[in-house]
């Protein structure tokens, strides 16, 4: 990564500010370059395993689809309304140790209705990734479905 963060773009702070357990969890946005960064800063009350110590699963699976909203919400302007959660499927890779956690999302495609993100969580080196997430995602209702549709 090159150069300082700059300020993230105002509808990725917005989505984040609208999700009650981002707040909760503190992640903030970064901007570096044209790629969108969630940092998930460490607090002792994340650990799940303390004889490791070890970041909560849920905790780091969640952070995860914070990211793969927030992305959504820069690229595919979904105004004021927040993808839902269709499915996702987490692969833990390594376990989370007691330090900051960063993550990126892709977005694979966009549909109509649907939505497919890939999302890397990792720590200390970006090629050594914690989690890695694939997830569907509902963008908005259609405001009359057809009956193929419902």
């Amino acid at each position: 990564m090159s150069g300082p963060p700059s300020s993230p773009p105002q509808n990725a702070a917005d989505a984040l500010a609208a999700i009650p357990y981002a707040r909760f969890l503190g992640v903030r946005p970064e901007l570096r370059g044209d790629e969108l960064t969630l940092v998930l800063p460490y607090r002792d009350a994340l650990i799940g395993n303390p004889m490791l110590p070890a970041l909560h699963g849920g905790v780091v699976g969640a952070f995860m689809e914070l990211t793969a909203v927030a992305q959504l919400a820069l690229t595919a302007g979904v105004g004021g309304h927040l993808p839902k959660t269709i499915d996702m499927s987490i692969d833990y890779l390594r376990s989370g140790r007691p330090s900051d956690v960063f993550a990126r999302a892709r977005v694979v495609k966009v549909g109509r209705r649907i939505a497919n993100v890939a999302v890397e969580a990792w720590q200390h080196a970006r090629a050594e990734p914690i989690a890695a997430l694939r997830g569907h995602f509902l963008m908005r209702a259609a405001e009359n479905p057809t009956p193929e549709e419902s």
